[in-house]
C-alpha cells in the first residue's frame, strides 16, 4: 500500500507539470502578441489590453483546473 502513496504523489507531479505548460506557453504568446499589436498601433493600447487581460484569466484557469485535478487524486 505504501507504493500506492508514492505513485499518487508522482501522478499529482506529472498533472501539475502538463496542466502548467499549456497555460505558461498561451499566457505567453498571448503578451507577446499584444505587445507586437501595440508596438505596431500604440493608439490602439487601451482597445488591446482588455481582451489581452481576459485572455490571460482564461489561461490561467486551466493552470487551476490542473491543480484542482491533481488534488483530487
Amino acid at each position: 500500500m505504501e507504493e500506492l502513496g508514492g505513485l499518487s504523489t508522482i501522478a499529482k507531479a506529472v498533472v501539475m507539470a502538463v496542466g502548467a505548460v499549456g497555460p505558461a506557453v498561451a499566457i505567453g504568446m498571448i503578451g507577446s502578441k499584444a505587445m507586437e499589436s501595440i508596438g505596431r498601433n500604440p493608439e490602439a493600447a487601451g482597445k488591446i489590453l482588455v481582451p489581452m487581460l481576459l485572455a490571460c484569466a482564461f489561461a490561467e484557469a486551466i493552470a487551476i483546473y490542473a491543480l484542482v485535478i491533481a488534488f483530487s487524486i
